[in-house]
């Protein structure tokens, strides 16, 4: 790590914007394939329920991130946590779920009533997700 750098920002947070960085790249990926070459932008007709592509992307791509982002986190990040992994597993899942309530509500505003397209909208909503969840998982879910 730089000196410089070093001083402006904990070694905890570097390791931590650097993983959420990866695991927010790897879910940014992820969805553009998967709405745009899988669903290819299509309603997906349920026999109970109709969801839109882009919700419908949200749901496929967050379990992929939750189990990547947890392991990044638990091992990489918090590594001083004397927390037991399932509790923290069970932690990082509520925080997520916050974030997934977040990332649904953001998506149905800025796709569904503002119109704007769901990449960048999802891109707006992750950096939002950013400041709970760092909050969430330093006091929350692998505190000492």
């Amino acid at each position: 790590m730089v000196p410089q750098f070093g001083k402006m920002v904990s070694p905890q947070l570097f390791r931590y914007g650097f993983c959420g960085g990866s695991n927010m790249v790897l879910d940014w990926v992820l969805y553009f394939i998967i709405y745009n070459f899988v669903l290819r932008h299509e309603m997906i007709h349920l026999p109970f329920v109709t969801i839109s592509s882009h919700i419908a992307t949200l749901c496929i791509v967050f379990p992929i991130t939750l189990l990547t982002g947890f392991w990044l986190n638990k091992y990489v990040t918090f590594t001083q946590s004397s927390l037991r992994g399932w509790h923290q597993l069970f932690r990082y899942v509520v925080i997520v779920g916050v974030n997934l309530l977040v990332n649904y509500l953001g998506l149905k505003l800025f796709v569904d009533v503002c119109g704007w397209y769901p990449t960048p909208s999802k891109m707006l909503v992750t950096l939002i997700t950013i400041v709970i969840s760092y909050t969430g998982q330093k006091y929350y879910t692998f505190r000492k």
